[in-house]
């Protein structure tokens, strides 16, 4: 196992033969996981900002966040710290070395996987959430293989114009996280 740390209390564990494991548990982390366990998973992202960006989303909304391996730049990159800012300090990250390592973790949990694809089968509006989905994002350059689409138990579009390829990642990541916490009403009660 291989463990990094960026700043005091932010901690990223990678999987090994176990699974993936985290580490230096605090209060807060044990409240928030009792409180929300909706999860975000980024497959290989390749763009260090989008990823900064999505972490941040999810440390203000309380979600944990995995990051499927390999990555197309390293934990360290500026682009990604920046784009992160202070609010690394607040999301639990788990870092899973491969695909099949993240497979065995979900299946271990009986955690559903919804993909937000462009080849979606129906609108992420009209599905139904639920509490414990993760919520899969894949390459900004190529999507995800057939292999990991086929894997999902659901895969869904954010309808945009015809003529447009896509939504950047990030705001994708930020309109589906809203519509699943808004379903299932667990979303931060805020100040």
């Amino acid at each position: 196992m291989i463990i990094q740390s960026f700043h005091q209390g932010f901690t990223i564990a990678f999987s090994s033969e176990v699974g993936p494991v985290r580490v230096k548990k605090t209060r807060q982390d044990k409240e928030s996981e009792a409180a929300n366990t909706m999860q975000i998973a980024l497959f290989q992202p390749d763009i260090p900002q989008n990823t900064g960006t999505i972490l941040r989303l999810c440390a203000c909304l309380d979600v944990a966040a995995h990051i499927i391996e390999p990555a197309g730049f390293p934990v360290s990159d500026r682009h990604f710290r920046r784009a992160g800012m202070d609010y690394l300090d607040h999301v639990a990250i788990t870092r899973h070395d491969s695909w099949s390592k993240f497979e065995q973790w979900r299946n271990d949990g009986g955690f559903r996987l919804v993909l937000f694809t462009t080849k979606g089968a129906g609108s992420y509006l009209d599905y139904r959430y639920r509490r414990d989905d993760v919520l899969l994002f894949g390459r900004e350059s190529a999507g995800v293989p057939g292999e990991v689409a086929d894997s999902a138990d659901a895969r869904l579009v954010i309808p945009i114009r015809p003529s447009l390829r896509s939504l950047n990642v990030a705001m994708a990541a930020a309109m589906a996280l809203g519509e699943a916490l808004r379903q299932t009403s667990v979303a931060p009660s805020g100040k």
